[in-house]
């Protein structure tokens, strides 16, 4: 695809494997948090793919001012450093403002920017200056060349180590599509491509008060994308998906995923052996 970037010891990008970056939407709790992430753990040991264990501590653009928000910055920080500590896994979050930069930096090996975010400079450049690597969610409303100038300022403040995130397009109300050309373009960038295959299957606002969405297209998605040539995977996964108060609908269950996967792993060596 397009380069490479460094998290710790992992390597995403160029002939490199699998990068996944999973996990549940937002933290409820430190059991359920190790939990998911033991699973997980467990299903990559036996899978050529490299482990990022995600969770939110705030979701701060809920669609309503009522919709469980998450556990805060603290504690949230806390059970991903219990995740990191015991688990021994890398770890990342969404960081919403540029003064949590530095304090997630000093837990998360990787920082993730959230779409609607995507063009904020203020908080790209002190995600930057922390020295951690970086995902970036390419904004719904913006166009994947248009990325060009989120690489350029995360680079030039320093920063190579620089990914960008393919998780739809807002097509009319309430739904989003994928071109698949976006993973192509952005690739051109010079940076590691993923591709979020759940929150690429959100409805926005669908279930009125609460973004709806459709998990059961999450695997023939999930396989387009690999089909087309991506670095890393990205999906969110919970137990119960129903019971989370966060983007039930279009995650996947958590005794799916290693069949999604699997899935994904034979499309990219497929395509990988046809070259």
């Amino acid at each position: 695809m397009g380069g490479t970037a460094k998290i710790n010891n992992l390597t995403c990008g160029d002939g490199q494997p699998l990068l996944v970056v999973a996990g549940p939407c937002v933290i409820e709790s430190l059991d359920l948090t190790l939990s998911i992430a033991s699973r997980l753990k467990e299903i990559a040991a036996n899978l050529p793919i490299q482990l990022v264990f995600k969770a939110s501590f705030d979701k701060a653009n809920r669609t309503s001012g009522g919709a469980f928000r998450g556990v805060g910055i603290d504690e949230g920080l806390r059970v991903l450093d219990e995740v990191r500590r015991q688990l021994e896994l890398p770890v990342t979050t969404d960081i919403h403002e540029s003064t949590q930069a530095a304090k997630v930096a000093e837990v998360c090996d990787l920082l993730q920017i959230p779409a609607f975010l995507a063009r904020q400079t203020d908080l790209l450049l002190a995600a930057a200056n922390t020295g951690k690597a970086i995902n970036v969610k390419k904004g719904q409303f913006m166009a994947p060349w248009d990325m060009k100038h989120v690489v350029a300022k995360l680079k030039e403040a320093g920063n190579p180590n620089v990914m960008l995130t393919e998780r739809g397009t807002f097509f009319g109300y309430g739904r989003l599509v994928n071109d698949m050309r976006a993973l192509l373009e952005m690739s051109s960038l010079g940076v590691p491509v993923i591709y979020d295959a759940t929150h690429s299957v959100q409805e926005p606002g669908g279930l009125g008060g609460a973004t709806g969405g459709n998990r059961a297209m999450v695997p023939p998605m999930a396989r387009a994308a690999a089909a087309v040539g991506i670095d890393g995977l990205f999906f969110e996964t919970h137990p119960d998906p129903d019971k989370s108060p966060s983007d039930g609908p279009n995650m996947v269950p958590l005794d799916a995923a290693e069949k999604l996967l699997r899935q994904v792993l034979a499309v990219r060596e497929a395509v990988s052996q046809n070259q």
